[in-house]
């Protein structure tokens, strides 16, 4: 992937390598879902698939090769469908990328009381200092992790920033996935 450090760990490779992809779609996507696998157990296993995913030529034996899931149903509750998701033994960890709206903390203290999820919805959606945010956020059936955030008004590679606790609560929720 040409934007991503090589001296990072495989987890943040892969993340970075995500979020890359994510930023090639453009912005207004629905979430996205991956299965990570190890690419050095990828090749040897299935080197057909490796070879599909021009995985063969690569000289790296320590990285993970993030595999596109089915489409997330519409309609349907993000914490819902993960709550669904079990993963094969082959399966290193997973990522989700989604797109929402942030507030800045300052604005905590301004959110009227008693707003039911739409109508807080809509008031977020409405604030002036409100921002759009892509996330990434990968784990490992070992409960490491790694998140990478893109403002949409700051959309450049240079302006990712990441790290492992960005995201707690879905980095929580995709760790959960791998419960057995």
């Amino acid at each position: 992937m040409s934007n991503t450090p090589m001296a990072a760990s495989p987890l943040t490779r892969a993340v970075l390598e995500i979020d890359e992809y994510a930023s090639g779609l453009g912005w207004d996507q629905p979430a996205r879902l991956f299965a990570l696998v190890d690419t050095a157990r990828l090749r040897s296993e299935q080197p057909s698939l490796a070879d599909r995913l021009g995985l063969q030529d690569e000289s790296d034996s320590s990285g993970l090769t993030p595999i596109e899931q089915d489409e997330i149903p519409a309609g349907k509750p993000l914490d819902e469908f993960l709550g669904t998701i079990a993963w094969p033994d082959a399966v290193a960890g997973c990522a989700l990328t989604v797109e929402r709206l942030m507030l800045p903390p300052s604005a905590e203290a301004s959110v009227p009381d008693g707003l039911d999820d739409a109508r807080l919805a809509r008031w977020v959606a409405e604030h002036p200092d409100r921002q759009e945010v892509r996330m990434t956020v990968a784990v490992l059936r070992d409960g490491t992790r790694e998140s990478a955030l893109r403002l949409r008004e700051k959309d450049s590679p240079t302006e990712v920033l990441t790290g492992s606790d960005l995201v707690p609560g879905l980095a929580e929720a995709l760790t959960a996935t791998f419960a057995a």
